[in-house]
């Protein structure tokens, strides 16, 4: 049996940071960072059955076009997509009033919709990227044992083409679900290489007040190679994603609406008008 301190649940039987009881969930799930975005998915459904939030976590569970879905707000970071994914497993996965892992375990999908700079020239402004691998700068995922899950030889090339000092802890790079891919990579989109990274400032290698462990590191970033796999672009959220689904037994892909060009300097002058499209693609791919 779970202890109480590790399966910590309100007073109303719900999930202590997620507030959802099992029935409020569908089994597609739209992760978004932003709690505002959640209703400009869930605008483009039919009806509306459930929403709650506690904290930066709103979940709003409705139908489009009769597909069930439900739509959360992870907020900013892998240390939120720890508690975001071990509680949907939860959910799922145990038996909340027996604290027992339940005999048959259920497979959540889950699809990330997200914004982001491009760091390559060939991937233009208002285009979309389908992550199929993720590199994780921080070090949240290393709780966990990741060794069957994560492709070494990736890691061995980034730490050696960009010099990465270990002290700050050994990159790890998911792939993303073949399921997945599968559905939502078309010729309106590219295939993509992200990396996560654990903070907003220093470790993106924005410089306020300051200084930080390598100046250089966006450019060799920029530059890193493996067999034609270049990183594509640079967000907080999705290689703890990909490596907690995989781990868990989750189905999990990452969209992203370019809108800006770091490499030639360009910002769309349609940001809103691109994120619904996306959000509009991503919609209509469940339903095939």
């Amino acid at each position: 049996m779970i202890q109480a301190s590790e399966l910590i649940l309100n007073p109303d039987g719900s999930i202590y940071h997620l507030n959802l009881k099992p029935e409020n969930l569908a089994n597609t799930i739209i992760f978004v960072g932003d709690q505002d975005r959640v209703e400009k998915v869930t605008t483009h459904f039919d009806t509306i059955e459930f929403s709650t939030q506690k904290r930066e976590f709103k979940t709003q569970t409705g139908f489009y076009k009769g597909k069930r879905i439900s739509v959360i707000s992870t907020g900013i970071g892998p240390d939120n997509i720890d508690i975001v994914l071990n509680e949907l497993d939860a959910l799922v996965n145990i038996d909340f009033e027996t604290r027992k892992i339940k005999e048959k375990l259920s497979s959540l999908n889950i699809i990330r919709i997200g914004t982001s700079g491009s760091l390559q020239e060939n991937i233009p402004v208002d285009s979309f990227v389908v992550s199929q691998y993720a590199i994780g700068l921080d070090n949240m995922l290393r709780s966990y044992c990741i060794d069957t899950v994560s492709n070494p030889e990736i890691e061995t090339a980034f730490i050696q083409q960009t010099n990465w000092d270990l002290h700050k802890g050994k990159p790890y790079v998911i792939s993303s679900s073949d399921t997945l891919s599968k559905v939502f990579i078309s010729n309106e989109t590219h295939k993509g290489f992200t990396a996560t990274a654990g903070g907003f400032y220093g470790p993106q290698g924005r410089v306020l007040r300051l200084n930080i462990q390598d100046r250089n590191l966006n450019q060799k970033m920029d530059q890193f190679n493996y067999n034609g796999i270049q990183i594509t672009n640079l967000e907080m959220e999705t290689a703890a994603i990909y490596g907690l689904a995989v781990l868990l037994g989750h189905q999990a892909i990452s969209l992203n609406a370019i809108i800006a060009n770091r490499a030639n300097g360009t910002f769309s002058n349609k940001p809103y008008e691109t994120i619904d499209k996306l959000i509009r693609y991503t919609l209509d791919k469940l339903l095939q």
